[in-house]
């Protein structure tokens, strides 16, 4: 059983910093991509990709985030990060912690966090 659990989440001005945190646990781990999602207010059953990461160290960022969200991670602890500076309202949403895990040599599995609440407040 792989869980995710999130952490960093919280309310913070226009113009503000947060880091938001997420760890993979289960028993031998073989994670490919890992990265985080947002789902704003209203937008239900809907999640936007924010940014991932591969194994490898590949980014990929929505074009709203870049070059204010960076997304890196931690292979030997399972962990991916989020610093996300020069937040703005549009910000705010619920983030959920992403992983796609590599469950055998042929069967790929995608795992959720339960989310965290970021709030920017103009």
């Amino acid at each position: 059983q792989v869980q995710l659990g999130e952490s960093g989440g919280g309310l913070v001005q226009t113009g503000g910093s947060l880091t938001l945190s997420c760890v993979a646990s289960g028993s031998g781990l073989s994670i490919n991509v890992m990265g985080w999602f947002r789902q704003a207010p209203g937008q239900q059953q809907q999640r936007d990709l924010v940014a991932t990461i591969s194994s490898g160290g590949t980014t990929n960022y929505a074009d709203s985030v870049k070059g204010r969200f960076s997304v890196s991670r931690d292979n030997a602890k399972n962990t991916v990060f989020l610093q996300m500076n020069e937040l703005e309202p549009e910000d705010t949403a619920v983030y959920y912690c992403y992983a796609d895990v590599q469950r055998t040599p042929t069967v790929r599995w995608n795992y959720w966090g339960q989310g965290t609440q970021v709030t920017v407040s103009s």
